[in-house]
């Protein structure tokens, strides 16, 4: 038997990154070395560090032999909150739990989301551009994504990375950087929807994900708890809504993008 060989592909590049609070090493990340002040922002949001943007003074990229750290200088009361949940996370690409210290923190304490309603051609519309907005996936075919749209299905913002959780950090990192009004659009991913994906969306005050794999159970559980619009499965023209169905709504043909 034989079988056809390709030309190969570039390899993802996939490093160690060290999040350092005001000194305070929080986590190591396995993660895309690229946007990384988005990814030091969205991280620390979405981990409930700080309570928004301005509590992050600044971010400083250290490149070293044996991996990248980022030092974030933080307000002094993120300071304090991150010395109460501090953690140890040598983790596996893109993971958010290696290393809790306690079942506590693995859910955090949630808003509710705001609520979105969109065209159901909007979304397809979104998820079909998604591909040719992916660099690191056209290079590499190793990397996630996370993409922002508006309400009619245009992307805006993408961010990719290794790691799914760390591809969402970077998009919520760049929303919160550009100022964007999140109750206007949703957020695509090109893998399934974890628990901690909805976790992160509802916390960066989004009101819909939308996912090309299908949601666990959690996920769909903390989705109808926190107000969040779940779609999975999303592909070609079809898709499954685990929570808030009404609204994913069929309205006029949207255009196709550019």
């Amino acid at each position: 038997m034989t079988s056809a060989v390709g030309a190969a592909l570039a390899l993802a590049e996939e490093v160690p990154v060290a999040l350092v609070f005001n000194g305070i090493t929080h986590a190591v990340m396995m993660a895309s070395p690229n946007d990384l002040e988005d990814f030091a922002l969205g991280f620390a949001f979405t981990e409930g560090l700080i309570e928004n943007p301005s509590q992050l003074f600044g971010v400083d990229v250290i490149y070293q032999t044996k991996g990248i750290e980022l030092q974030l200088e933080v307000a002094a009361q993120t300071e304090a909150r991150l010395k109460q949940r501090r953690r140890s996370m040598a983790g596996r690409t893109g993971c958010g739990l290696c290393g809790a210290d306690s079942l506590d923190q693995v859910k955090l304490a949630l808003p509710q989301a705001p609520e979105v309603r969109i065209d159901i051609d909007a979304m397809h519309c979104a998820h079909a551009h998604m591909r040719a907005l992916q660099p690191l996936k056209l290079q590499t075919g190793a990397t996630h994504a996370a993409a922002w749209s508006d309400t009619q299905g245009q992307i805006t913002l993408l961010r990719e990375d290794v790691g799914r959780h760390n591809a969402l950090d970077k998009l919520i990192g760049a929303l919160l950087k550009a100022s964007i009004e999140v109750q206007q659009g949703f957020i695509c991913i090109t893998s399934r929807a974890s628990f901690e994906m909805v976790q992160k969306t509802v916390m960066a005050g989004v009101g819909m994900l939308t996912a090309v794999s299908a949601p666990t159970r959690l996920a769909v559980d903390m989705a109808e708890q926190h107000n969040l619009a779940l779609a999975g499965l999303v592909r070609g023209n079809t898709f499954t809504a685990y929570s808030h169905s009404s609204r994913f709504m069929t309205f006029q043909p949207i255009a196709a993008q550019a």
